[in-house]
């Protein structure tokens, strides 16, 4: 019996959840440090390593500085539902609207666009051999997440982000 070849997605998929499995099994479940460097270019928010540390936690660090990533379902920004602006942990700059907020059953929060063309950058993310975009907060470059090509209307992509490296303001009631 002659088996279908896999499709791309299929493929890609199993590749990603290999990833993801290696980086929980590597970084103790909690999150995953990576030894890239952020985006080689200077922002407009910038602070010595040394500010960095004392301004962040350690997990905030690892995710936004280190770009590490958060064990899936253990941010309770994945199930907020609350109108508002979610911004970089980092240094506040508004990156998210819950607008276009939706829940992907990944277990990261996911968002179909960013709050502006320039609140985050993209760019291909080596570590995951060119099947994911990083994205970056423009302001300070710091690690957000990556996007994705499986998402909804309207624009068929998902940012999926560590709750982490954001912080959640609620819309004034």
């Amino acid at each position: 019996m002659k088996l279908a070849p896999r499709s791309s997605s299929s493929r890609r998929a199993l590749l990603l959840g290999g990833v993801a499995a290696a980086a929980l099994a590597i970084g103790g479940g909690a999150w995953w440090r990576s030894s890239r460097t952020r985006p080689n270019r200077a922002f407009p928010f910038s602070l010595t390593e040394e500010e960095w540390r004392a301004r962040l936690t350690d997990e905030e660090y690892a995710i936004l500085r280190d770009s590490g990533t958060e064990r899936a379902f253990s941010s309770p920004l994945d199930g907020e539902t609350r109108e508002g602006t979610y911004t970089c942990a980092g240094c506040g700059n508004p990156v998210y609207s819950s607008e276009h907020k939706y829940d992907s059953g990944t277990g990261w929060p996911s968002f179909t666009q960013a709050v502006s063309d320039d609140a985050v950058g993209e760019r291909p993310d080596p570590k995951l051999l060119g099947l994911a975009i990083e994205i970056y907060c423009a302001n300070c470059g710091g690690h957000l997440g990556h996007v994705f090509e499986d998402g909804p209307p309207p624009t068929g992509r998902r940012h999926c982000i560590n709750g982490i490296a954001l912080d959640f303001i609620p819309a004034p009631a």
